[in-house]
Parts: C-alpha cells; sequence; structure tokens
C-alpha cells in the first residue's frame, strides 16, 4: 500500500520516514562528528535534555543512549525552573540538548538560552534551522524532515531519533554502531510494508477506550510515543509503562479483555518482558505484541512482528512506526480526521 495525493498528510508523512531517516544520515554524520569532537574536548561530565510532547520521548531514548553508549549521566530539565520560579541549575559543565520539532516552543528556547549565558555547550535538534530555538544554541543538528503538515508527529520524532542516535555514534566513534545506524532506513521500509496487515487488526479495537502500552530500556521511550499517539489521534485513555513500574501495582487493572499493547525486542530486556506477557495472558489480557520473538508473537492475540534485524538499541525505529500504522487505522476505524485531532495545534507554547 503506497500514499498518494488523495490520502491523508499523517499517512503521507509515515511513509515518508525512510527518506528523511536515509537524508539525515547523509547530510548530518559530518556535523554530528564536530559536534561531539567539540564535546570530547570540552570534557562534558553530564547531559540534560529539554524537550516538550513527542520530542520529550525522543529525549527519553537519548537518555538511555547517552547513558548506555557514552556513559554519561542524563536529566530532563526543568523547565519550569528556567520561566516560572526563575532559578536554574548551574550547567556549566553540561551539554544541554533542546529537541523541538518546530524550534519556537518558548520554555525550551528558555532553557536552551540560559545555559548558553552560563557557558554550557548547547545544541538544538529541529526541523527548522532557522527557529529561535537555533539562534540560541552554539550547535545545530537539523532534522531534514521536509514540512510536517499533519498535527501529530511521526516523521519528525523518528527523525529526532535519528539525529540522537547520530551524535552519539559520532561521540563514541563506534564503526559497528555506525554499520547498524545505516541499516535503519530498510528496516523502517520493511515495517511500513505491513499496513495492509495492520490496517485490517485495527477494525478489531474500534470500540477500545483504554489500554495500557508497556516497554523498557530503550523503548521504554516508544511506549511513551505510541501511547501519545492513541491518546491524539483516537482519544484512547492510554496509559504507557515500564515493565518494572506496572509490575508494582498498576497491573492489578488487568482482567479478562483488557488491552495491553506490548513491545518486546530481542535484548537485555526480553527476559524480564516475557516473563510479564506469560502473566498477562493467564490474566486474560487482549495482548497486541510488538516483537521479533515467536514465543511471544505467540501469546497474543494481534501479532505485529518487528521486522529487520536490528540490534534491541534500535529497535526503537521500527516499533514506533508499527505503532504509529496502528493509531492511524485505528483513527481511521473510529471515524476520526487524523489530520486534525479535536482541541489541538502543531506548535503548542507552555512556560
Amino acid at each position: 500500500m503506497k500514499p498518494d495525493t488523495d490520502t491523508p498528510y499523517l499517512y503521507r508523512e509515515i511513509f515518508a520516514q525512510p527518506q528523511v531517516l536515509t537524508t539525515l544520515l547523509l547530510e548530518e554524520r559530518e556535523r554530528a562528528r564536530a559536534i561531539a569532537q567539540t564535546a570530547r574536548e570540552r570534557g562534558i561530565r553530564f547531559v540534560v535534555m529539554a524537550a516538550r510532547g513527542s520530542s520529550d520521548n525522543a529525549a527519553l531514548y537519548g537518555k538511555y543512549l547517552f547513558g548506555a553508549m557514552v556513559g554519561l549521566p542524563v536529566a530532563m530539565a526543568t523547565p519550569s525552573l528556567f520561566t516560572l520560579y526563575e532559578r536554574p541549575p548551574q550547567l556549566r559543565e553540561t551539554l544541554v540538548i533542546g529537541i523541538s520539532q518546530s524550534g519556537r516552543s518558548s520554555d525550551i528556547i528558555t532553557v536552551v538560552e540560559t545555559a548558553t549565558q552560563q557557558g554550557a555547550m548547547t545544541v538544538a535538534i529541529t526541523n527548522d534551522p532557522d527557529a529561535p530555538l537555533a539562534h540560541v544554541a552554539t550547535h545545530i543538528l537539523p532534522l531534514h524532515a521536509g514540512e510536517e503538515r499533519s498535527i501529530a508527529a511521526t516523521k519528525t520524532y523518528t527523525a529526532q531519533l535519528m539525529a540522537l542516535a547520530l551524535l552519539v555514534t559520532q561521540w563514541t566513534e563506534d564503526a559497528q554502531a555506525w554499520r547498524e545506524l545505516t541499516a535503519v532506513p530498510a528496516a523502517v521500509s520493511q515495517a511500513l510494508s505491513m499496513a495492509e496487515m495492520i490496517a485490517r487488526a485495527t477494525e478489531r479495537y474500534r470500540y477500545m477506550s483504554t489500554c495500557v502500552v508497556i516497554g523498557r530500556g530503550y523503548n521504554y521511550a516508544t511506549a511513551y510515543e505510541i501511547a501519545l499517539k492513541l491518546k491524539e489521534l483516537t482519544y484512547v485513555v492510554a496509559e504507557p509503562y515500564s515493565s518494572a513500574d506496572f509490575q508494582h501495582g498498576p497491573i492489578a487493572v488487568i482482567g479478562d479483555g483488557f488491552p495491553v499493547i506490548l513491545i518486546a525486542p530481542r535484548g537485555r530486556v526480553y527476559t524480564e518482558i516475557q516473563r510479564l506477557a506469560t502473566r498477562l495472558r493467564e490474566r486474560g489480557a487482549e495482548i497486541v505484541a510488538i516483537s521479533d520473538a515467536a514465543e511471544t508473537l505467540a501469546l497474543a492475540r494481534t501479532r505485529l512482528a518487528l521486522p529487520g534485524d536490528l540490534p534491541e538499541w534500535l529497535t526503537p525505529f521500527t516499533a514506533v512506526v508499527l505503532g504509529q500504522l496502528f493509531a492511524y487505522y485505528l483513527t481511521l476505524a473510529k471515524d476520526y480526521d487524523p489530520d486534525h485531532p479535536r482541541g489541538l495545534t502543531k506548535v503548542t507554547q507552555t512556560r
């Protein structure tokens, strides 16, 4: 199934992702290398990320990337300390990364501008290289995603993941990680080839009003992003959890037929999530599994098989694309407008 000019912008933007990711890899490797070299020369000891919405979910992925691959502690910025309380923390030895698809979120701009004024190294990851965020940062990493017309972010989200992964691979100078990263666009194309199957599968969930979305590790961010897409587009109350947190109380909500979207790629977190999947099945949960493991897919009512042979740290690209398609087709099944969710605008201003 290929997009055409009669389809919603959201559909076309979902399908634009392989090209966007390829362009970003080709165009920005050298810039990412220069930023990483500067960071190493400055002896950066900490990373702080500032973002909102889908960009905040991308930052959560970045938190795992920088922690696991660069070995740096990572914190998420608290913008109200910079804006409402006017008590910003000291950030001089920190790399501060502002992530915003529009580059016009005022609180994210304030965080990055304040950090720059303190003498910190700052990076703007944005789709608009002329946006205010880019002007207050010491470095910029453009997304090359083109205009995103739909309210719900899709191609800018995966481009943000790619920008962060690109920066980390250049920082570590890991040739193997770089080779793995270059396989992502083709794997995303494979994920998109599942569109027709996912369209049929979502009909079953037309009347779904609540669900939980579970992931862990690198895909903790994916759980948050898929849940956000379901909330934005289908108005389903979708709650994201790590597989660990979910077992500390929230699992009590699970009974016969309760929908659970489970992100379970093979890797370090797989054994724990597989045990949880078995427990959920015993409680009668309706499992939608996003996985490349046959034993997990076998426990699911709806099976979304992760394509390709990506290592765990890159599965958020393909897992979220399957989630985007699920949310898109469920939106159509519920007869909602996928390009204009109620009460939302493309740029949300917060302080």
